[in-house]
């Protein structure tokens, strides 16, 4: 157990110790991910809302579906909280194996890659909640007392996005093929998660399983504190248990063999 916390300290003060060679890998990829857009950050706006209208006219037009608020709105939120996790995710896949000149001749912490990507991403989350609030302005939905729930929402949304996004970048370097198996994944994951309907509708078996994702209650808990004005579902500490777990447990294994990763890459 001391050996544990001993090495858990060591994780910590090395990233921290390192934290500029963070800030400028993070500015180097967000650069270089937009230099040469014509859109530029807008594309944090434009995909979940050309994907919001998609759903609204399978959902609206095609067959029906209740939800708490309108429906524009009720998608447009629970895809503006999995586009940062899939992006963040899809991003991380391919942070070990795109940066081999780093990985095999400079040491630092091979952390830094994927919460690298993981942090680009959540600029563009951020810039996308300016999309959220003008759309909760338009249907008069304004957050009441409950959004003070929201700093913890999204410490374990982030969380648990850094947990598998070590484990696939990671795993993407022994492994090749497991940036093709995540696109099946992700898309998979997307539609067990209540990002375009509510999957406490669906009863049985099914939703037992839909209800052990940890991403459900983490896309609930956004709309419960930011349109519904309600606390948290009380399977968000669920959800904080499996991300706080699967953090630490990631980390470590990440720690334990990123020696091997320049003989891999």
């Amino acid at each position: 157990m001391h050996a544990l916390i001993a090495t858990g300290r060591e994780m910590v003060t090395e990233l921290v110790q390192y934290r500029e060679l963070l800030i400028r890998v993070v500015i180097r990829d967000l650069l270089l991910r937009y230099k040469q857009t014509l859109m530029g950050v807008g594309w944090a706006l434009f995909m979940p809302l050309l994907n919001t209208i998609v759903f609204c006219v399978v959902f609206m037009r095609i067959t029906t579906i209740e939800t708490p608020v309108p429906y524009p709105l009720f998608a447009f939120c629970g895809l503006w909280v999995w586009s940062f996790f899939a992006a963040a995710l899809r991003f991380s896949v391919t942070s070990l194996t795109s940066n081999s000149n780093l990985v095999s001749k400079v040491y630092f912490p091979r952390e830094i890659l994927p919460l690298s990507t993981v942090a680009v991403c959540f600029v563009d989350f951020a810039v996308g909640a300016a999309a959220l609030g003008a759309l909760m302005a338009w249907f008069g939905v304004s957050p009441g007392v409950h959004v003070l729930w929201l700093p913890l929402v999204v410490s374990i949304h982030v969380a648990f996005t850094i947990a598998v996004a070590l484990v696939l970048a990671m795993g993407n370097l022994f492994y090749r093929d497991v940036r093709y198996l995540f696109e099946i994944l992700v898309t998979v994951w997307m539609f067990a998660s209540p990002v375009v309907y509510p999957v406490d509708r669906v009863g049985g078996l099914l939703g037992a399983a839909l209800q052990l994702n940890p991403m459900t209650p983490i896309v609930d808990a956004y709309r419960a504190a930011l349109l519904l004005n309600a606390p948290p579902p009380a399977s968000l500490a669920f959800a904080g248990g499996a991300a706080a777990a699967a953090l630490g447990a990631a980390w470590w294994l990440f720690h334990r063999l990123e020696f091997e990763f320049a003989e891999r890459i």
